[in-house]
């Protein structure tokens, strides 16, 4: 069983309202969780030991979040990762978004859901949150109702996204969090073995939009079907680190999408999703200049993420899986973090 907690976490600037953290706390997991962007604040996670680390990237008061940071533990939409261009074409008609990542338009545009109060319900095993994107959003069509619930239950978070749009509109949502199996505050994760079951990836461009090619991983750096220690591969394949979309079964089902073993803490972060596609992302454009819980600097490769999502800029490329959502049809994905000890 899991317990849930209220507490108030921080006021936003000029009336804004307050910010609310939700602590969610099982046996074997606490996890805090604020109504700014949904995000993820902290994640306790026992090791082999029975001691209680923080496995995730991020601030201990609201002032870090309100800061330029790069989307720790945060929820994202109205659709995650890259839009070649910021424009893409619904019916025929042409939309245009915000670039806010030269070139492209990236996580939602300036102030996507990551940067949102949202509406707070507490559950007996968790949290929903709730909020209505207006039409016109960051330059979206239609009004989208969303809803993102977490619940916690032994060692497994999860994490269900709906939504419902009054207009044909792309939707594709995901979390951000940054983990550091050894702990938040640990110099790398070249110690971490993992492994993505993925048969094939997307090659994308030097600004990071796929080419629309999905490439077979066999023989390549990519080929992640069995563990790599990560620090070893970075380097025998001369990577500066991952940031791509890894392609996941096809199905709706709930699906086995990763694995992340830190053998020093034996802690160990299973990830199963309904999504086609994940990111992995290493960190690459952490530099060290933010200052994050207990004094932790978050250097290059201080963290990984790996974002259960559709694949990126599949609004433009037809052969991608589907992303738009109708009126009458309703949006529904489930991630899974199931964390143990090995």
């Amino acid at each position: 069983m899991a317990s849930v907690t209220r507490a108030a976490f921080g006021e936003l600037p000029s009336g804004g309202g307050t910010v609310e953290k939700f602590q969610l706390q099982s046996d074997l997991l606490r996890v805090d969780i604020i109504s700014w962007g949904c995000t993820i604040t902290a994640l306790e996670v026992k090791d082999r030991q029975g001691r209680a680390s923080d496995v995730v990237l991020g601030f201990a008061e609201l002032e870090g979040y309100l800061q330029k940071q790069p989307y720790f533990g945060a929820v994202i939409g109205r659709v995650a990762n890259r839009i070649a261009k910021g424009t893409f074409k619904v019916d025929g008609k042409e939309y245009h978004l915000a670039i806010n990542k030269e070139p492209n338009s990236l996580h939602g545009g300036v102030r996507g859901f990551d940067k949102v109060l949202w509406t707070p319900q507490v559950l007996s095993n968790g949290v929903q949150f709730s909020r209505i994107s207006p039409d016109g959003e960051e330059g979206y069509p239609g009004e989208l109702k969303v809803w993102v619930t977490y619940t916690l239950g032994g060692g497994e978070l999860v994490v269900n996204y709906r939504a419902q749009a009054s207009q044909v509109t792309p939707v594709n949502l995901t979390n951000h969090s940054y983990f550091n199996l050894a702990g938040q505050g640990s110099p790398n994760i070249y110690d971490h073995e993992v492994t993505i079951e993925a048969d094939t990836y997307l090659p994308v461009d030097e600004t990071l939009i796929p080419i629309g090619e999905v490439a077979p991983v066999q023989g390549t750096a990519f080929d992640l079907r069995k563990p790599v220690e990560l620090g070893k591969h970075l380097q025998d394949f001369h990577l500066n680190g991952f940031d791509h979309n890894f392609c996941l079964k096809g199905s709706k089902e709930k699906h086995f999408c990763a694995r992340v073993h830190h053998a020093a803490s034996g802690r160990v972060l299973e990830v199963y999703t309904t999504q086609p596609g994940v990111q992995f992302y290493t960190g690459n454009f952490l530099d060290g200049t933010l200052k994050g819980k207990n004094g932790a600097i978050y250097p290059k490769h201080s963290g990984f993420c790996l974002e259960t999502q559709n694949w990126p800029d599949a609004v433009n490329q037809p052969h991608f899986p589907p992303v738009l959502l109708r009126p009458g049809e309703e949006y529904d994905h489930t991630t899974w973090f199931k964390f143990s000890v090995a």
